[in-house]
């Protein structure tokens, strides 16, 4: 495990760790000021089953070579780990980022397969190769610049418990692939340009408005049925008429009370004097006695 996670550290994500620290299962560089591209070497790490880069200033592209990374591509986990002949037991814990939560793991921490690039400045589309590691329980890509659309092949990871994809520029419709994340307890995909019907399974159909909010989806789970450009049925069906009525009715209101306001009061007291003279003697008489009432009150 390398841990440099919470400080300050600045400057590039050193080369280094991918070529002197092949035997790595967990590397986090979370919360640091690490800028410049993720490195190539990173893909060279086959047992790594952690990486947490997330809340850097990371920019460039996400590696296509991330299907190098053997150990996220396996779906046979277990709490030992290989080395030759050899085997040794996780004896140590880690605090690990799932799910939106951090959490410490012990025992366990030969079961989780996770990847976290949150909140950085990542660019392009997110590669078709992160299909191939089908080991994944979490992916967090969200609070970057990602563009294109969701690669359909992130469907083959039917063992995802957890999946983050928001706050991006994705486009284009969610993959009917997802219908076999069976696992899925934690879904987002909120504040992308996402377009289309959410596809129909058990899943992701359980995720309240929140998961797809800042779209343009349509159908359940959401609670208004939406037409193909987002808008929704029932506006899409009365639409300019529905509007133009409130509009209408908004202006003859005002008209009505305008005129109510003007002849019934205003136009009275200028015409007739007698009504005029009344009216200054009921406001001169009110005065009389709310003067007297706080000198009163003053003494």
């Amino acid at each position: 495990m390398f841990d440099l996670s919470e400080n300050h550290f600045s400057g590039s994500v050193p080369a280094w760790i991918g070529d002197k620290l092949s035997n790595l299962v967990i590397l986090s560089l979370r919360s640091n000021n690490f800028d410049g591209h993720i490195p190539h070497n990173i893909c060279d790490l086959q047992f790594l089953q952690n990486l947490d880069l997330a809340h850097n200033n990371i920019s460039g592209v996400i590696p296509k070579c991330f299907n190098n990374l053997s150990a996220m591509a396996t779906t046979n986990k277990t709490d030992k780990k290989v080395y030759g002949d050899s085997f040794y037991r996780f004896s140590w814990s880690a605090l690990l980022v799932l799910k939106g939560r951090e959490d410490e793991y012990g025992s366990t921490l030969g079961l989780l397969t996770s990847m976290d690039l949150s909140a950085n400045s990542l660019t392009g589309e997110i590669p078709k190769e992160i299909g191939s590691l089908v080991g994944l329980v979490s992916l967090n890509f969200s609070g970057n610049l990602l563009t294109g659309n969701i690669p359909d092949s992130i469907g083959n990871i039917e063992l995802m418990e957890s999946l983050d994809l928001s706050m991006n520029r994705l486009n284009g419709e969610i993959p009917p692939s997802f219908s076999n994340l069976n696992f899925l307890n934690h879904f987002n995909v909120s504040y992308n340009n996402l377009t289309g019907q959410i596809p129909t399974s058990t899943q992701l159909q359980s995720f309240d408005n929140l998961s797809y909010v800042g779209n343009h989806h349509y159908g359940p789970p959401l609670t208004k049925n939406y037409a193909s450009k987002g808008i929704p049925t029932d506006v899409a069906n009365n639409g300019s008429s529905s509007e133009g009525n409130k509009v209408n009715s908004l202006y003859v209101s005002i008209a009505l009370g305008f005129v109510m306001g003007f002849w019934g009061v205003v136009a009275p007291l200028f015409f007739i004097r007698s009504w005029r003279i009344a009216y200054y003697r009921m406001l001169d008489h009110i005065c009389g006695k709310l003067y007297v009432f706080w000198a009163t009150m003053g003494m």
